[in-house]
């Protein structure tokens, strides 16, 4: 590639860190009094190394997992899904504030997890992707879980990114290296009776992390585990052709993989150059032959979510903003389930959902037969 080309990816990345970014500071637990707040809680698992001196944790990788659980306080009159941390003198009426931390232990952790899905059954993780640091990505589950509002308490899987714009290929090593935890913390939740189904979304270079741990599982031979599945991949941060061979190692699941693309990805046109200017899952153009393709053989639900607005002003975070159709959402799925009339590649619009209360798709434009 030429070096201007990826002088210009790497600035088009580098937008998305211009903030000031939070310090394990925002970690530590808030007595508040009052205040108009949500609150929301967390289960977090991660193999990233502690930061003992600052109460977080770094970049490298544990010998071992950390499990905690935090509480949290979250605005409710929020316009959009930017996050205010909380400062020296904390406003919940305004900011993101943790109230409790606890570290937890390994069969503590399940143990809340299955309290926490006793509901519907159903157990929500979150992977998040490339530059993200420990606190943004607790942060981030907080702020999705209480949009989407998610009974019991979500799962957030923080693996050691590099918290860095220039941190890319340390992250793509450092995501490769966790499938291992990750698919040991699937497995231990889906031990459980209790737990009838697994959420797990990854976003960005989380969604490539998901697929690896998911063909790990396919190789481990534990259908067992794969059929309480439901994968989701935002904005998948993951190369084309080695989608297509996840995808042949994992083969058709009870429950199609979705795919939440948009085809004006900034950061994700980033990624490609860097890459060598190889296509990205999360740009496709849903009427591509490859996405036809796979949905029919592979079974995909695929959608355009191009209309939803982001914050980031990449149209990277769109997957942030469509927690507030959560509900909409989960009810979609619940209602298609493995029904293979409802696989193929559809178009979300934005505009029509904010009117109507249902989660509308439209334009379906394939499906298997």
């Amino acid at each position: 590639m030429p070096m201007c080309r990826l002088v210009a990816a790497v600035g088009m990345m580098f937008l998305t860190a211009c903030a000031t970014r939070p310090s394990p500071d925002v970690l530590r637990p808030v007595h508040l009094d009052g205040g108009t707040s949500q609150p929301i809680t967390i289960l977090a698992a991660t193999n990233r190394k502690k930061d003992v001196a600052r109460g977080g944790f770094g970049s490298t990788w544990a010998a071992s997992m950390t499990f905690e659980q935090y509480m949290f306080s979250v605005p409710r009159d929020r316009r959009d899904t930017a996050i205010t941390y909380p400062t020296s003198k904390p406003n919940p009426d305004r900011q993101f504030v943790v109230t409790r931390r606890k570290q937890l232990s390994n069969d503590e952790f399940v143990r809340e997890a299955i309290r926490s899905a006793q509901f519907d059954g159903a157990v929500g993780i979150f992977v998040h992707g490339y530059n993200y640091s420990y606190q943004e990505a607790l942060f981030r589950t907080a702020q999705i879980a209480a949009d989407a509002k998610m009974p019991g308490a979500p799962i957030l899987f923080s693996w050691p990114s590099a918290a860095a714009v220039t941190g890319y290929i340390a992250d793509r090593d450092a995501a490769l290296a966790s499938r291992s935890e990750l698919d040991t913390l699937v497995k231990s939740l889906s031990e459980s009776r209790k737990v009838t189904r697994i959420i797990l979304f990854g976003h960005s270079m989380g969604g490539f992390l998901v697929m690896e741990a998911v063909r790990q599982l396919k190789l481990q031979h534990r259908e067992d585990v794969i059929d309480k599945l439901a994968v989701i991949l935002g904005a998948p941060d993951v190369d084309v052709d080695v989608f297509r061979s996840q995808l042949k190692d994992i083969g058709k699941m009870a429950t199609p993989i979705t795919l939440l693309v948009s085809k004006d990805d900034r950061a994700l046109t980033a990624s490609s150059l860097i890459a060598g200017e190889r296509a990205r899952v999360g740009r496709v153009d849903i009427d591509e032959p490859f996405i036809q393709e796979a949905i029919v053989k592979e079974g995909l639900r695929v959608i355009d979510i191009t209309s939803v607005r982001g914050s980031d002003g990449l149209g990277h975070d769109r997957y942030a903003s469509l927690a507030r159709f959560g509900a909409q959402l989960a009810a979609f799925e619940s209602r298609s389930g493995s029904n293979a009339g409802d696989i193929g590649a559809f178009v979300f619009d934005a505009a029509g959902s904010v009117v109507a209360s249902p989660f509308r798709l439209l334009g379906r434009v394939t499906a298997s037969r």
